[in-house]
């Protein structure tokens, strides 16, 4: 019995030494054997509130989750709060999640202006601010903020893909450009230009506007003063609805591009009134759940029977539902490859760490991919145009 109890730790000793990291669980706060908590901002109110579909969709994925079980046996605690697109809030919003709340990460807070007010604090407090919702170009600057990752396509790469459009198929286009003067509407204004190169003189107007503006009519009568036959529409949703409405009743028919941030049928389209949205141009990397392409579609009637069960008060032809499950299905992948190091380097380190991840509801052709030097998730989009109904896609997903 002795010989056999000496044995004993021996041999547990050296199964130890040679997987180390099967014996010794690691954790940040936020996690535990049985929970991992995640925060979010989103704009549940104020002048971007239609993101908040987003912020109520990731919270309905992960409830699916953790009723199959959570992620390496743990379940999601998801807290949300409200900032209202507004950075001060943000900013007071975020320190509650880090600092009472004490969760692991901050996942997919929404905007550019709140994510820039936070945007030093959480790589000062070493603290995941994961895939943001926005696309501004400098969420990508590992070097200078490692704890910051975007996830959609950046700003000046759909610019880009528009400008390069514009070269090809209208190469004497005089252009337009309505844009939010932030961070959010330059950096898309400047891949615009940069995409044009020598050709930027093509814009002769550019008019701005505040998100405390009650309306951008005035800036519209304005740009179709200039006399522009192309407009580059770069507006958050209630804007973009206000832009698309006011064109059609002041009779100006521009060949009329509007930013992916804004395209959805559900909250921007349908506002605007659909008949006057026909013709639009923009760009996804997401089914459109209007599409009737996708009516058959494994991953499109997977995503259906998760809006049914988990998300039913939420407005099926939304492209913000499907950017929420969409999105919440990548950290998924990240928490997974954790294992049991739940640290917040690690976490971090996974995120990096993505190879042809391919969703159910993205677009065919296009992965998810990172590495230590690039925290650019997706960087392919597919151009289409709106018919009234439905976006149509044409041509092949393209880079900027």
């Amino acid at each position: 019995m002795r010989i056999r109890t000496l044995a004993l730790p021996l041999a547990l000793a050296t199964a130890l030494a040679a997987h180390p990291a099967a014996a010794q669980k690691k954790y940040s706060p936020g996690a535990t054997d049985t929970e991992i908590k995640v925060g979010n901002v989103n704009p549940y109110s104020g002048p971007a509130s239609a993101y908040g579909a987003i912020g109520k969709a990731i919270g309905a994925y992960f409830a699916k989750v953790n009723d199959e079980g959570g992620i390496n046996g743990r379940k999601i605690t998801y807290i949300t709060l409200d900032d209202g697109y507004s950075p001060p809030k943000a900013v007071e919003q975020t320190r509650r999640l880090v600092e009472q709340d004490q969760v692991l990460l901050v996942f997919q807070p929404l905007g550019t202006p709140s994510n820039t007010a936070i945007h030093k604090y959480m790589n000062a407090k070493k603290v995941p601010q994961l895939f943001v919702a926005t696309g501004a170009t400098k969420w990508g600057d590992p070097k200078h903020y490692p704890w910051t990752m975007g996830w959609q396509p950046n700003y000046q790469t759909e610019g880009r893909i528009y400008a390069r459009h514009i070269l090809e198929n209208k190469p004497a286009a005089k252009i337009a450009v309505l844009y939010q003067n932030d961070d959010y509407g330059k950096d898309y204004l400047k891949g615009f230009k940069d995409g044009l190169g020598a050709k930027a003189s093509m814009i002769v107007a550019e008019a701005s506007y505040e998100v405390t503006d009650p309306t951008v009519d005035s800036q519209m009568v304005t740009l179709k003063a200039s006399g522009a036959d192309t407009f580059f529409n770069i507006t958050t949703p209630k804007f973009a609805a206000q832009a698309i409405r006011k064109a059609y009743d002041i009779d100006w028919k521009p060949l009329h591009f509007l930013n992916n941030v804004s395209n959805s049928v559900g909250s921007v389209l349908t506002p605007a009134g659909l008949e006057k949205s026909v013709g639009l141009v923009s760009s996804y990397y997401l089914k459109d759940p209007t599409d009737p392409q996708w009516v058959k579609d494994p991953g499109y009637l997977d995503w259906l029977a998760w809006m049914k069960k988990y998300n039913p008060d939420a407005n099926l032809t939304d492209t913000f539902n499907v950017y929420g499950y969409t999105v919440a299905q990548t950290l998924v992948q990240v928490l997974k490859q954790c294992g049991d190091d739940l640290t917040r380097d690690n976490v971090m380190r996974q995120a990096a760490n993505l190879k042809n991840v391919s969703h159910p509801m993205l677009l065919p052709g296009i992965t998810i991919n990172t590495g230590p030097d690039d925290f650019y998730p997706i960087e392919q989009m597919q151009l289409m145009r709106f018919n009234g109904k439905t976006w149509d896609a044409f041509g092949q997903p393209i880079g900027g």
